[in-house]
């Protein structure tokens, strides 16, 4: 039997685990991605956010943060009464300002990316927990880069959103000891 993360349970989950949570990535409008749904996933379970990732890149116009810096108030209400998405006003419309503001820190910075990484200089940090309850819902890491981010104007970038986040692109790998992701890092 193949030994996972403790969350990764349904077949949904487990796909995710094993092709993409704790990769690093490079790509901004996969970073952009990962932000605005981590953002959502807000007070939810990420299985919600993954059954509905699919209608999100449909409704964000497949996270292209140009696209969605551009949205007006009639594609807020449209997002609104779109059921295949999490109808939160406030998470829709921190989308669309954190997409303007994404854009603004890659002119800045050269890109998201270029910003995000620089955080520990261009290395992943692979931690060796041994147990779910050693994995924090914050570091210093994530206090620092959703601090940073609120004062660039990005929305719902607490400081635990932001430690899901580094998780999921891959600047922190939590996988556990003994996972079979864990073997991937030697």
């Amino acid at each position: 039997m193949v030994k996972r993360c403790a969350w990764a349970i349904s077949d949904l989950a487990i796909a995710y685990h094993d092709r993409e949570w704790g990769v690093p990535q490079h790509d901004d409008r996969v970073l952009f991605e990962f932000l605005i749904l981590e953002g959502a996933q807000a007070g939810l379970s990420w299985e919600t956010i993954l059954r509905k990732r699919d209608a999100y890149r449909d409704a964000f116009a497949d996270f292209d943060p140009e696209r969605v810096a551009g949205f007006t108030a009639h594609d807020a209400t449209r997002l609104m009464n779109d059921a295949g998405i999490v109808r939160n006003r406030l998470k829709i419309e921190s989308a669309i300002g954190n997409a303007r503001a994404f854009l603004t820190l890659r002119d800045a910075c050269g890109s998201f990316d270029a910003f995000l990484w620089n955080y520990v200089d261009g290395r992943p940090i692979r931690t060796r927990r041994r147990r779910p309850s050693d994995v924090p819902s914050s570091t210093p890491l994530s206090d620092a880069l959703s601090k940073d981010l609120k004062k660039r104007g990005f929305t719902f970038v607490g400081t635990t959103i932001c430690y899901s986040f580094l998780q999921a692109v891959g600047v922190v790998d939590d996988h556990l000891v003994g996972c079979v992701r864990s073997a991937d890092r030697s």
